[in-house]
């Protein structure tokens, strides 16, 4: 899977060129499955908060990792303002 540059960050972010899922959202599918598998009929709520609660400190850890600490390209690579960036990485306890 190439990396997203502005050149291809336009294309469908769950398929690849060729149409085929690519690798984080054929994961999620089946992290999700899984999910609800072992639930085992049990009720469910608050799914949604549920997986964006678990997705977004990892992501955000990664994403400052990988622009050394500089919030203003973070923000930029995730596509969100810096306020909102920093915002989410004080919710996270994220330095």
């Amino acid at each position: 899977m190439q990396p997203r540059t502005h050149q291809n960050k336009r294309s469908d972010a769950r398929a690849d060129s060729s149409g085929r899922e690519n690798e984080l959202s054929s994961t999620v599918r089946k992290v999700m499955k899984q999910y609800f598998k072992d639930l085992d009929g049990e009720k469910t709520i608050d799914v949604y908060a549920m997986v964006l609660a678990c997705v977004e400190k990892p992501m955000l850890e990664v994403v400052m990792n990988h622009a050394q600490g500089n919030q203003t390209r973070a923000a930029e690579m995730l596509g969100i303002n810096r306020n909102t960036l920093r915002k989410k990485l004080q919710e996270h306890g994220i330095e």
